[in-house]
Order: C-alpha cells, then sequence, then structure tokens
C-alpha cells in the first residue's frame, strides 16, 4: 500500500513539473528569439564612412570585355557598385534602377561601375534576366579584399551590399554598406551630392 503511495505521490510531483517545465523552456525559446531578431536588426543597418584616403587601384574586365583601371577613369567621379552579384536578385535590381537614374548621375558627372565576384556566364545570365545592360567588373576577390567589402553581406567570401565613392583626383571619399540589400537611387545620389558638393 505504502509503495502505491509513493508511485501516485511521484506522479502528482511530475504532473506539476511539466507545466512549469514548458513554461520554462517557452520563455527560454522566447527570449533566444528576441535575441536573435534583435542581432540580425542590428547587423541590418547600414553604415557609412567619410574616411578620405586614396584610392586601392585596381584594373579588371568587364562583361562586355573592356579592361578599367582606376587610372583610366582618372579625372571622373565613380561610384563602385560591389554586390553578392548572381544569385542575388536585390543586387540586380539596384543596378537596374540604377540605371533608370542614369542621367541624374551624369549630371553629377559620376560614372558607377558594378563590380561582383562571379563568371561572365554567371552574371551576364541575371542582367539578362532582369533586364540590365550596364557590364559588370568581374573581380577575384583582390578589389573587394582591396576596398575591404568581403564579409559584409551574408555571406564570409563576398561582398556586401556596398557603394565606394571615388573624386576625379583618385581619393576614396565615401563608404556606405546596406545590409537590407537595397538604396533607393534617389538616397544614394544624394550621398554622392553630400560628398562631392
Amino acid at each position: 500500500m505504502s509503495r502505491q503511495v509513493a508511485d501516485r505521490s511521484r506522479e502528482v510531483r511530475g504532473g506539476h513539473a511539466h507545466p512549469v517545465r514548458r513554461v520554462a523552456i517557452g520563455v527560454s525559446v522566447l527570449v533566444a528569439l528576441g535575441a536573435t531578431i534583435t542581432a540580425m536588426m542590428l547587423s541590418s543597418r547600414p553604415t557609412s564612412s567619410d574616411e578620405t584616403r586614396r584610392a586601392p587601384d585596381f584594373s579588371l574586365v568587364d562583361t562586355s570585355g573592356a579592361r578599367h583601371s582606376l587610372e583610366d577613369h582618372r579625372g571622373e567621379n565613380l561610384l563602385l557598385y560591389f554586390s553578392e552579384g548572381a544569385g542575388c536578385q536585390s543586387c540586380i535590381v539596384q543596378m537596374g534602377e540604377i540605371e533608370k537614374h542614369a542621367e541624374e548621375f551624369a549630371d553629377q558627372d559620376v560614372t558607377v561601375l558594378p563590380i561582383v565576384m562571379n563568371t561572365r556566364e554567371q552574371i551576364t545570365a541575371d542582367m539578362a534576366a532582369n533586364g540590365v545592360r550596364t557590364p559588370f567588373l568581374l573581380d577575384d576577390g583582390t578589389v573587394s579584399a582591396a576596398y575591404g567589402t568581403l564579409g559584409r553581406g551574408m555571406h564570409a567570401g563576398l561582398p556586401g551590399h556596398s557603394f565606394v565613392l571615388i573624386d576625379a583626383e583618385g581619393r576614396q571619399r565615401w563608404y556606405g554598406e546596406y545590409p537590407s540589400m537595397w538604396l533607393a537611387p534617389q538616397d544614394l545620389l544624394e550621398e554622392i551630392r553630400s560628398r562631392l558638393s
């Protein structure tokens, strides 16, 4: 008889422990989820730097076969657009939207050079699918590393969604990083105007 009472006592205690344990687990999961969401929101905030430095030189071939170097563009204001490239729909759409504002970029005397770490075949397929015409410069990672763009996005070995403004004298005037994978062209133009004025 005493054995049955002891077994019943354990069942009752165990029955009360389960809801408490479930609540504790639920609270732990919610805290972990909240911390993850907070970390994602903080890491998706744009970062910007007005540090001026001599822009690293580069020499890259674009998807049309033309070679570009910093020296070739001396006397022009350049906007380098680094992105994850092929497979990143936002990245290609960003370039398509920049193209729609080509006259406004030209009014600021700015040449936009998009740079990706893809093969020609990979990026041209995405360009064609999205109606993007601006040739992309093909980087093996050297230029992306020199400009500090690697690992800033979702992939450690690829550039993030980065813009680098270089003035006509070859000085880097602005670096902007957009983990949300988007910057409205009008906002981009405003960033450029404020640095070149």
